[in-house]
């Protein structure tokens, strides 16, 4: 990349078979989807990827298909995360090798009681740096149950030469990404939020230069990011309070099934399923969904229609 990314960077969300078996021709066209929504980015292989219930194959494929079919129209962030430092550099090698344009990291953890000390955390990041030449974004998320205090953070923008971009997901993240711009400098090159960008205008107003939600409604709430920078701070309030109902039924009541409900009443994939130990959505939440997407003349509600 020569430029920063900034803007919006949702994840895709990796379509099955009613039988559980992943849908390849319904990737390729979740990803066309996306790029229709005028996304900046796209993030493959994250939590609202279900990339916990795929197995490593399943990965590999989703990844080289993911990056062939995308081509470079624009670029694509390969989450990579797993508590073994050496699978996620291997990972890390092999999506660079096929085209990514940047790693997602989540720190090793597994489960509350296994997360190692913070030089196993600076050091599971530091090896992949030395692994790759891409920019890695290291999310900081409720998920893991690690704790990632803003002088680590810093420290691994300023001596990990790859480690420049940060999404917080925090409690508070508002907070903690005017801390970390401001202890950081210019070593943050992309501070972003996530949570379906429930709380994204109080991290644009701490300095966050964009978010990465899901493909649910990225082209409703990119404006709010582009207003914002561009300094139009009414135009982004008012986009904001227009989003903020499907908002916050996504990041209250859905979870990562939003889009694919949404994707399949549209047309974009033939399925909604998620691998158990996931449950469908009850169909008063689906109901509620459908109506706030609707009402709001979403992409991914029509664009297979």
């Amino acid at each position: 990349m020569k430029h920063p990314l900034t803007g919006i960077l949702p994840v895709a969300p990796t379509p099955f078979h009613d039988d559980g078996s992943v849908d390849t021709e319904g990737m390729t066209r979740v990803l066309d989807c996306m790029i229709d929504q005028g996304v900046d980015a796209i993030c493959i292989l994250a939590n609202y990827s279900e990339q916990f219930v795929l197995s490593d194959a399943e990965r590999a494929t989703l990844t080289k298909l993911s990056l062939e079919h995308v081509a470079g129209r624009v670029p694509v962030i390969v989450t990579v995360s797993h508590f073994s430092t050496q699978i996620v550099v291997d990972r890390a090698r092999e999506a660079e090798a096929m085209g990514a344009a940047m790693l997602m990291m989540m720190p090793p953890y597994h489960g509350v009681g296994l997360v190692p000390a913070e030089a196993g955390i600076f050091e599971h990041f530091a090896s992949v740096s030395d692994a790759i030449s891409i920019p890695i974004m290291v999310q900081d998320a409720p998920l893991s149950g690690v704790s990632l205090p803003v002088p680590l953070l810093v420290r691994m923008a300023k001596e990990i030469a790859n480690v420049s971009y940060f999404k917080m997901e925090t409690p508070f993240a508002a907070d903690k990404l005017a801390a970390l711009i401001d202890a950081g400098g210019d070593h943050i090159v992309g501070p972003f939020d996530g949570e379906e960008a429930v709380t994204l205008l109080a991290d644009l107003d701490a300095g966050c230069t964009g978010t990465m939600t899901s493909a649910l409604q990225p082209e409703l709430i990119k404006p709010i990011v582009t207003n914002y920078l561009a300094g139009d701070i009414d135009a982004a309030l008012a986009q904001w309070r227009e989003c903020l109902p499907l908002i916050n039924h996504e990041n209250r009541q859905c979870g990562l099934r939003a889009a694919k409900v949404v994707m399949k009443e549209g047309g974009v994939i033939g399925s909604d399923h998620v691998r158990h130990p996931l449950k469908p959505m009850s169909e008063r939440t689906r109901a509620r969904l459908l109506q706030l997407a609707a009402e709001r003349d979403v992409i991914a509600l029509r664009w297979g229609k």
